[in-house]
């Protein structure tokens, strides 16, 4: 591994939103914006970063989880896993999510890795972003 340390900041967008709306998901007349959602930072550590929202029935906790509050409805318990490379760098892996995976407007396929980098925008659920960001060890 380098000596890079990554960081997954996760935060909600609102053009993102509109865009899922419009779309006309089976909930979408009931779905609201949220009038206040902090950005949170999760360090990337380990060799893989479950992403998600913590279920005591399924005995979930993901690494970056973003059960809130607000709670975005549209995140699944594991919605999405980033896996550690031996050059230091990481790819994403949508393991079947109930709403899918986007990374920089492409939808992902179930179980393709696909890399991730400083930059890349990941759009999981009805609003949550989170963006991969490199920093200094």
């Amino acid at each position: 591994m380098t000596g890079v340390r990554w960081e997954a900041v996760a935060a909600a967008d609102r053009a993102y939103f509109d865009k899922v709306i419009a779309e006309g998901g089976p909930d979408a007349a009931a779905m609201q914006f949220p009038p206040y959602c902090p950005e949170r930072s999760f360090p990337l550590l380990g060799e893989q970063v479950r992403i998600g929202r913590r279920s005591r029935a399924r005995n979930i906790t993901p690494e970056i989880d973003l059960t809130g509050p607000p709670e975005d409805p549209g995140v699944s318990h594991l919605h999405a896993v980033l896996l550690a490379q031996p050059d230091g760098g990481w790819l994403l892996v949508d393991p079947g999510s109930s709403n899918g995976t986007q990374v920089n407007g492409r939808t992902l396929q179930t179980n393709v890795p696909t890399r991730v980098g400083p930059g890349d925008r990941i759009h999981l659920g009805a609003w949550t972003v989170i963006t991969i960001r490199e920093g200094t060890p």
